[in-house]
C-alpha cells in the first residue's frame, strides 16, 4: 500500500455532538465508545468541537475539564488517539470588536482554546471560524441588515482591529505546538471571511505568520468563485505554508460516499502540496445543527445513543463508507497525477 493511500484520515464528532460535556462522566463513556469504534474502523484521529461556555464565565475555567476528559480517554486505552479541535468565537468573545476590553476577553477565550487543544494531544491543529463571531449578522441602527458592498466595507475596520490580537494568539499557539487554521464558512452561516482568499488576505495583511487556513470541500463548492480560484488559493496557501487542514465534507453536509464532492479537481490540487490529515466531516441532524442548518433529512442514528433503526444507515455505516471512499479516491489520484506529468 502506498504512502498516499495511508494518509492520515480523521473523523469529526459533529456526527455525534457539538458539546463534549467534559464534566459529565457518564457521557464521557459514550464518547469513548464512539472513539473505540471509529479507531477499530481505521480512523487515525478525531476532530472535537470545543463548545463555548456562558459569556459571563471565565473561559480558563473550561481547561481543567478537558484535561480530565483526556485522562479518561487515556485510561480507556486511547492514549495514542490524535485530536484536532473545532473552535468558534461568540458575540461575547469577539476578536473583531471595536472595543479593546472585549477584544482582550476574546484573546483570553482563544488562548484557553489553544490550551484545550494542547491538553487533548498537542502538537495539534485548532481550526474553525474563530475570527468573526459565528452567525452574528450586523445591522444598521435602524435594524436593517448589512449586505454586499456595505458588509465588506463594514468588515474592513473589524479586520484591522483583530490583527494585533491574532498576531499575539498565533505566537502563543506556536509556543504551545498548536497550529491555527482559520476556516472560512458560507455567507448564509456567518459574515466574512467566507472564502479562502479572504482568510489568506487577513493573515497576510496582518503579518500573522505562524497561522494558516482550513480548506473545506463543502464551503468551496457552495461559496467559492470556481475551479480556477480554488486552484490559485490552494497554490497560494501552500506556497506560504498556510495550508494546514483539509475537511472532506459533502455539500449537503451528509454522507460523503456518492456525494457531489468534485474529487478529481479537489485531490488533483491538494495531493501534490498538502501533507496534513484529511478530516471527514459529517453534520448529523442533531441539535443545534438540525435547526441552524435547516436540516430536513433524517438523522443518522448513533449506536449507543439512539434507538436502532434497521434498514437505515447508522452513524458508523456512514463513517465507514466515507473512509473507504476517501481512501479509494486518494489511491486513484496518484497514478492520474503521474500520467499528467505532475508530482
Amino acid at each position: 500500500m502506498s504512502d498516499n493511500t495511508r494518509r492520515e484520515i480523521f473523523f469529526s464528532f459533529f456526527m455525534f455532538t457539538a458539546d463534549l460535556r467534559p464534566d459529565d462522566t457518564r457521557y464521557t463513556q459514550t464518547l469513548i465508545s464512539h472513539l473505540k469504534a471509529l479507531t477499530d474502523m481505521g480512523y487515525d484521529g478525531f476532530d472535537l468541537h470545543i463548545a463555548p461556555g456562558p459569556g459571563t464565565a471565565d473561559p480558563n475555567l473550561d481547561v481543567d475539564g478537558y484535561v480530565r476528559l483526556k485522562r479518561a480517554f487515556d485510561a480507556a486505552g486511547l492514549r495514542d488517539a490524535k485530536f484536532t479541535t473545532n473552535v468558534g468565537t461568540t458575540r461575547s468573545f469577539d476578536p473583531t470588536s471595536p472595543y479593546e476590553q472585549q477584544r482582550n476577553q476574546a484573546l483570553a477565550y482563544l488562548r484557553s482554546r489553544v490550551d484545550i487543544t494542547r491538553a487533548l494531544g498537542g502538537p495539534a491543529i485548532m481550526s474553525g471560524p474563530f475570527l468573526y463571531p459565528y452567525g452574528v449578522f450586523p445591522s444598521t441602527d435602524a435594524g436593517e441588515p448589512i449586505w454586499s458592498d456595505a458588509l465588506q466595507d463594514w468588515m474592513r475596520p473589524r479586520y484591522a482591529d483583530a490583527r494585533s490580537l491574532f498576531r499575539e494568539l498565533a505566537e502563543y499557539a506556536a509556543v504551545n505546538d498548536v497550529r491555527l487554521a482559520l476556516e472560512p464558512i458560507k455567507s448564509w452561516e456567518s459574515p466574512p471571511p467566507n472564502m479562502v482568499s479572504e482568510a489568506l488576505d487577513f493573515l497576510e495583511e496582518g503579518g500573522i505568520a505562524p497561522a494558516g487556513v482550513t480548506v473545506d470541500t463543502a464551503q468551496v463548492v457552495m461559496e467559492s468563485q470556481g475551479p480556477e480560484v480554488f486552484k490559485r488559493n490552494v497554490a497560494r496557501a501552500a506556497r506560504q505554508n498556510r495550508l494546514l487542514y483539509v475537511h472532506i465534507s459533502a455539500p449537503d453536509r451528509g454522507a460523503v460516499r456518492d456525494s457531489w464532492i468534485p474529487w478529481d479537481l479537489v485531490l488533483a490540487e491538494l495531493e501534490p502540496v498538502y501533507r496534513g490529515p484529511y478530516l471527514v466531516e459529517v453534520f448529523n441532524a442533531i441539535p443545534p445543527f438540525d435547526s441552524s442548518m435547516r436540516m430536513a433529512r433524517r438523522r443518522f442514528w448513533r449506536p449507543g445513543e439512539d434507538e436502532p433503526e434497521p434498514g437505515r444507515p447508522s452513524a458508523y455505516d456512514v463513517a465507514a463508507d466515507a473512509l473507504a471512499e476517501l481512501r479509494e479516491r486518494i489511491g486513484a489520484v496518484s497514478p492520474a497525477l503521474q500520467a499528467a506529468g505532475r508530482p
